[in-house]
């Protein structure tokens, strides 16, 4: 997602809550450990489709389920409750097992919403402030935001974008701060477009946040930096997936933050991860 936008999602989000159902990850690891994604390991990020779900809620999900997926990540809940966003869900066989979700606001109602909805994960998707000091108070939220989520069976982690690779003013870098949280409290969902904005090379994230990285956002980047379907920019995700093991990835979330055609691109971004093929490493 663009920064401004999260900004302008967490409002609606943070009162909203969400949620997701099982993934099979030992399946999921064994498949990855032959250079393939598995299907049920691929995702899509429901930001991606925001114009199209305004106007057709079902509609739109029936067509990703036609196109083939099963789990998609929730970006709020498009003015339904969780119960009855979970009903519509399940009419179409898809699983939201993951949720973008503000850590403000009630947050056992948030983990509660989370739990009807099926969730497996839940996931801060944006944080900016100035000074370490604020960062280093908001990893600490962070931290107890996932000892709450680990308590009513959830998973609890940080979406990344290109500012926390940024130096402060004090020199520290605010992915630092937030990566010194409790490992077990809270895990990485990897935005693969944004850290290579942030100037990053994945491969070394994964390097040094072995078994943390449990999603990755696979989103790709045209060579004037701008979005591109899966597949079609500059972007090395071979390279980068023959690290998966690695890194612990346990789902592979196709997302564009703006795009012309959200269905082509959630039709492109489900092929290509259906076909590449990688080396394990």
């Amino acid at each position: 997602m663009t920064e401004i936008n999260r900004r302008t999602l967490l409002r609606g989000v943070a009162a909203a809550g969400l949620a997701t159902a099982g993934l099979q990850g030992s399946a999921a690891a064994s498949t990855t450990a032959r250079g393939r994604v598995p299907r049920g390991a691929i995702s899509i990020q429901l930001y991606t489709l925001r114009s199209l779900l305004a106007a057709d809620l079902e509609g739109t999900l029936a067509a990703l389920a036609r196109i083939g997926y099963r789990k998609v990540e929730l970006a709020g809940l498009h003015g339904r409750t969780a119960a009855e966003f979970r009903a519509i869900l399940d009419r179409n066989g898809l699983s939201a097992t993951s949720s973008h979700v503000g850590i403000d606001g009630d947050w056992q109602r948030t983990l509660a919403d989370a739990r009807t909805l099926g969730n497996r994960f839940v996931v801060a998707p944006f944080a900016q402030f100035a000074t370490a000091a604020e960062w280093r108070d908001y990893a600490a939220r962070l931290n107890a935001a996932g000892k709450a989520a680990r308590a009513a069976g959830l998973r609890f982690g940080y979406h990344n974008h290109a500012h926390e690779f940024q130096p402060l003013p004090t020199g520290e870098r605010p992915w630092d701060i937030i990566t010194a949280t409790d490992r077990r409290l809270v895990h990485l969902e990897v935005d693969l477009y944004w850290a290579v904005t942030g100037g990053q090379d994945p491969v070394d994230l994964i390097r040094r946040n072995r078994g943390r990285i449990l999603q990755f956002h696979c989103k790709d980047r045209a060579a004037d930096g701008t979005f591109a379907d899966l597949g079609t920019g500059t972007i090395d995700f071979p390279r980068i997936f023959a690290h998966s093991r690695e890194a612990g990835v346990l789902e592979y979330i196709v997302e564009r933050d703006t795009q012309p055609d959200p269905l082509k691109t959630a039709q492109v971004g489900y092929d290509y991860l259906r076909t590449v093929r990688f080396k394990c490493r």
